[in-house]
């Protein structure tokens, strides 16, 4: 999903960033060891990739969640908001370096219920939480619980879903192309 206004700003890179993006960009290089066509974007706005780091990293460390349902999670968030370029880098990170079952990832990506009970709770209910612009109803709510999970959860839900909205709104405005790394896991949108 695009949107039909698009940003042109120029990508902005670690030779070309005015002074108060430079430490942004560092700081997303020595974080993930790249600087994505996304970053790259964001920086225009240096406090606005710097938030996306921090939360980006807060939710990593502090959400309570294995890897491989903080993939499940974005992934439900930026299909959700129709996010392209986001739902091909999670899946390239789902299938590289967070251990998801490529079945579970292909799932997501196409709509279908995931294999697996507890994975397929944590999909649904963080779809309806960003659906429902966090109001989920008590049987949603009871379901995700019931499933195994508890109500610190849906606060990791929540900052998951800030970060994730940061990053599709602005990969939305900028039509941002995707990295050769994602390349293998391109998704379009089709709702």
């Amino acid at each position: 999903m695009l949107a039909e206004y698009q940003i042109t700003l120029p990508p902005q890179t670690l030779d070309n960033a005015g002074a108060d993006a430079k430490p942004v960009l560092e700081k997303a290089l020595a974080q993930v060891g790249v600087i994505p066509n996304m970053y790259a974007r964001m920086v225009h706005l240096p406090g606005l990739l710097d938030t996306y780091l921090h939360g980006y990293a807060a939710f990593r460390g502090q959400s309570g969640f294995s890897t491989q349902e903080q993939e499940i999670i974005f992934l439900a968030i930026s299909r959700e908001n129709g996010c392209e370029y986001c739902v091909a880098a999670h899946s390239f990170i789902a299938d590289k370096k967070s251990g998801v079952p490529p079945e579970v990832t292909d799932a997501m990506r196409d709509g279908r219920p995931i294999p697996n009970a507890k994975l397929q709770a944590l999909a649904e209910f963080t779809r309806i939480m960003v659906a429902s612009r966090g109001l989920p109803s008590s049987a949603d709510a009871e379901a995700f619980l019931a499933a195994g999970h508890e109500d610190r959860h849906i606060l990791g839900i929540v900052l998951a879903i800030s970060v994730k909205t940061l990053s599709n709104y602005t990969n939305h405005l900028f039509h941002t192309p995707l990295d050769a790394m994602f390349e293998s896991r391109r998704w379009k949108n089709t709702a």
